[in-house]
């Protein structure tokens, strides 16, 4: 009989192991398709992965057209103009309904076909609106048939307050047939075609949404329809994503997909240039050149349908009176901060508009004047005494956000404005009530091309500056009314100039210092195009190496 040892036993459990490992090697190496690291500054703010939570710059480009889709999507290879997505077609049938004709064939991450239930629940109260009736101006009950969330399941105030945003008015969604939806809105809206392409308006697994034990489960792990699906999300940390090869756009060129959160722009830069990441975000123009001086690298990117503002809290006792908010404005050269910390990639647009609006652009228009001797005038009229005034800012979360943020303060001081900053470590502490809230940073984006998806949405009486109680006005309120329910398009484009003149001019919500600009580096050998806006698009024809 053989004696056998235990490094023996121990060789041959490996030999037996080896033998049923083999053949899945072989089915791995099979797929020969590259997975690929990429370094950002932030994954989400919220450590979920649901959009209307994660309504932010840095959660659009880790899963916006990755892992969530829209019925009516954007063209990220073009100028984001409307394409079919989960929708082939759509039709208005009156100026409260749309009519979508849904693609069939669609396979959620779990294998599970996309339906016109799906569609209706990704609007519903349990997932949208929460227990409390849908807000409607008509007081309209909105979603009868779908039940209150179960315990557990209660959504966060956050994403009920993003919903009603985007959809004030809407009735309900009606399943027509199986690949049949029609939206419902209480009142006239132009742009029910335009939220629905909105980021936040995306389709979810009903049944991901019942299987999941709680809400926070199904947040670090929606089931989808995207082109890649969630592998592990680690908070702070890293999303991995893998390729759904049952994606409707076909086959994904990646296998995987890695997000890893690097804060500082040295570290991304020197990971890229070692090979540890393929993509590096978020890289400051002053960094662009020494990237390129390697002819194996490149930097892609541009300006986007987003800007970069300033925003004030009318609650402020410096702040009440609008003369020193008006001083404020005046008191910044932008094009100063344009050509020396963007080296001119960006530009001073037009204030919270973009010529994306087309007929509702108003292109004689224009940001406050740098007038140095106006910005004096103001605060001694204002009676102004010299008193602090804080300035809530994050450390680099938009890119060159301190490094402006010192710009600006060198500019108010030099017109007698006493800013102190105050960096904090998050969003929470950024919007937190109290005396200390003053002048906090901020961007505003283009979620579609009417000037509803900005000013009406991120300033009017549903929007994130008044809902968490930093400035009001009640005309401007009336004037969000109009623009949202009218029909009328010559009416509207004059009612948003007014509400321009509110809100830039008149008792300053926000002063917009610039466009914003993204810029990603990667090794020129990937064949890669990088999209007007922050989200990163990795379908079919959008990578080779």
């Amino acid at each position: 009989m053989t004696n056998l040892t235990r490094r023996d036993l121990l060789s041959a459990g490996a030999a037996i192991g080896g033998s049923f490992i083999l053949p899945r090697v072989s089915i791995a190496q099979a797929d020969s398709r590259p997975s690929v690291t990429i370094a950002v500054q932030k994954i989400t703010n919220s450590n979920v992965l649901d959009v209307l939570r994660e309504q932010s710059n840095v959660g659009e480009r880790v899963f916006y057209s990755s892992l969530w889709e829209s019925l009516i999507s954007k063209n990220f290879r073009g100028n984001l103009e409307a394409v079919p997505g989960l929708a082939t077609e759509w039709k208005r049938i009156d100026d409260q309904t749309v009519e979508l004709k849904l693609r069939q064939g669609v396979k959620f991450h779990n294998g599970d076909e996309m339906t016109a239930d799906d569609v209706v629940f990704s609007f519903s109260r349990e997932r949208m609106f929460g227990d409390s009736e849908a807000k409607s101006r008509t007081t309209i009950k909105a979603f009868e048939k779908i039940p209150s969330p179960r315990p557990g399941k209660e959504l966060p105030p956050d994403v009920i307050g993003v919903a009603r945003r985007m959809w004030p008015d809407l009735v309900r969604v009606d399943a027509v047939d199986k690949y049949t939806v029609r939206f419902v809105n209480a009142t006239p809206d132009v742009t029910i075609e335009g939220r629905l392409m909105r980021y936040g308006s995306d389709i979810m697994s009903r049944r991901g949404w019942e299987e999941a034990a709680s809400y926070l489960d199904w947040a670090r792990k929606p089931i989808t329809t995207g082109p890649y699906k969630i592998v592990e999300f680690r908070p702070d940390v890293s999303l991995t994503l893998e390729a759904h090869d049952e994606y409707w756009g076909g086959r994904p060129p990646l296998k995987r997909i890695r997000f890893l959160e690097v804060p500082e722009v040295a570290s991304r830069i020197n990971g890229l240039l070692s090979g540890e990441y393929q993509f590096a975000c978020d890289i400051p123009p002053d960094q662009i050149a020494g990237i390129e001086k390697n002819a194996a690298f490149e930097v892609q990117g541009g300006t986007i349908l987003n800007h970069r503002l300033t925003v004030f809290d009318k609650n402020h006792p410096q702040l009440a009176n609008p003369l020193v908010r008006r001083a404020f404005t005046h008191a910044i050269d932008r094009q100063a901060i344009v050509d020396s910390l963007w080296a001119g990639r960006t530009r001073v647009p037009k204030g919270l508009q973009w010529e994306f609006y087309g007929d509702m652009f108003i292109a004689d228009w224009s940001v406050p004047a740098y007038d140095p001797k106006l910005a004096q005038d103001l605060l001694k009229q204002a009676g102004y005494k010299g008193d602090p005034i804080p300035y809530r800012l994050l450390n680099n979360y938009y890119t060159n956000q301190v490094a402006t943020s010192q710009v600006l303060v060198e500019m108010w001081q030099a017109v007698g404005l006493n800013v102190q900053i105050e960096t904090k470590e998050n969003w929470s502490q950024i919007l937190e009530r109290g005396a200390s809230r003053a002048v906090r940073d901020w961007s505003n984006s283009a979620a579609f091309n009417d000037p509803v998806s900005s000013l009406v949405a991120q300033h009017g009486p549903n929007g994130q500056q008044q809902q968490v109680g930093e400035w009001s006005n009640d005309e401007l309120n009336k004037l969000s009314e109009f623009l949202e329910t009218s029909t009328d398009r010559d009416a509207r484009k004059t009612a948003f100039r007014r509400m321009l003149e509110i809100a830039e001019r008149e008792d300053p919500a926000y002063t917009v210092l610039h466009q914003n600009a993204t810029f990603t580096a990667k090794p020129k050998s990937i064949k890669w195009k990088a999209s007007p806006a922050f989200a990163m698009d990795f379908r079919t024809g959008n990578y080779g190496a």
